[in-house]
């Protein structure tokens, strides 16, 4: 789902929220997980992400995210691949009482060879992204629908 387009957020917006913002609320309220795959920006997750997490949150009262299963994955060229992004994004889907998959973590080093030229996944990290999906899909899957 594409978060580039939404307006920063502003809680003065929240009774007239763009058209943007519906769409990107819309589409987490259809879903029973929520997958979040991100970068490391100076020790924490990027503000475009922070963005979508606000909006999705807002109005008071009428949050897009609580209840829905979440994972996530990050890369980053660094050796510990998001750690620190991660934790911080973990911290604040505990307050969405969004139930987060824990195991195995994904805090990947970009390397030579993660992706092929094409976009896929390269040879040598494939088995791990299949693993780490089938997990996702069976932690989604017992979490059941999102509580209402």
């Amino acid at each position: 789902m594409p978060i580039g387009d939404l307006p920063l957020y502003n809680q003065d917006d929240d009774g007239d929220q763009a058209p943007a913002v519906r769409r990107m609320k819309a589409a987490v309220e259809s879903a029973d997980g929520v997958l979040f795959v991100t970068p490391e920006y100076n020790r924490s997750v990027p503000g475009a992400l922070k963005n979508a997490l606000d909006h999705g949150s807002r109005p008071y009262g009428a949050t897009s995210w609580a209840g829905r299963s979440a994972g996530i994955v990050g890369v980053s060229p660094g050796g510990t691949g998001t750690v620190a992004a991660q934790q911080h994004l973990r911290t604040i889907l505990a307050f969405f009482d969004m139930p987060t998959f824990g195991q195995p973590e994904a805090y990947i080093q970009w390397t030579d060879g993660l992706v092929n030229a094409d976009g896929t996944v390269g040879d040598r990290s494939r088995d791990f992204f299949q693993g780490w999906m089938n997990g996702f899909a069976a932690f989604v899957r017992k979490q059941g629908a999102p509580r209402a």
